[in-house]
């Protein structure tokens, strides 16, 4: 009975680390998120929380992440950048991972912006690539907090019903 009590609290606070992760560039937010979801569903032994909502949870995990990695490329694509651009807007957002916040929020702008500049343009049609892997990249983080929400309210209803 305490392991479970444990266990349940380890879960409220994967599933809370998880939603601050999906904006904090430190941590994995919505895997964690899942994570939680998953542990409080096995320390209930799968009885409020079954095997359709678990897989249904994971894709909507899938779908947070995918979003999250393509996000500033597709937001660079929106604007007409080309090829090298859009190598390293990906670039540029996986590399921002490593340097925080900054890193974050960055990263798909330069990486589009420098992909844009070896392609030949110049520094305002690099800017504008630049501007428009940012925007996707906002846009991304945005889906990805109303993916993690949507998760949440399918595993509540679950709970509940």
């Amino acid at each position: 009975m305490t392991a479970d009590i444990l266990l349940y609290v380890l879960s409220a606070a994967l599933i809370l680390i998880g939603i601050a992760g999906t904006i904090l560039p430190a941590l994995p937010g919505v895997p964690l998120v899942f994570a939680g979801m998953l542990l409080a569903a096995w320390t209930g032994d799968f009885a409020e929380i079954g095997w359709a909502t678990l897989v249904l949870l994971g894709v909507l995990t899938a779908i947070a992440v995918a979003v999250d990695f393509i996000a500033g490329v597709l937001g660079a694509q929106r604007v007409g950048a080309s090829r090298w651009a859009l190598f390293g807007a990906a670039v540029g957002t996986i590399v921002g991972l490593f340097f925080g916040i900054p890193g974050l929020l960055l990263g798909p702008f330069v990486g589009a912006a420098v992909g844009e500049l070896v392609a030949g343009s110049n520094l305002h049609r690099s800017t504008i690539v630049g501007i428009g892997a940012w925007l996707g990249f906002l846009f991304g983080t945005i889906a990805k907090i109303g993916l993690c929400f949507t998760m949440l309210g399918v595993f509540v209803f679950a709970l509940v019903f």
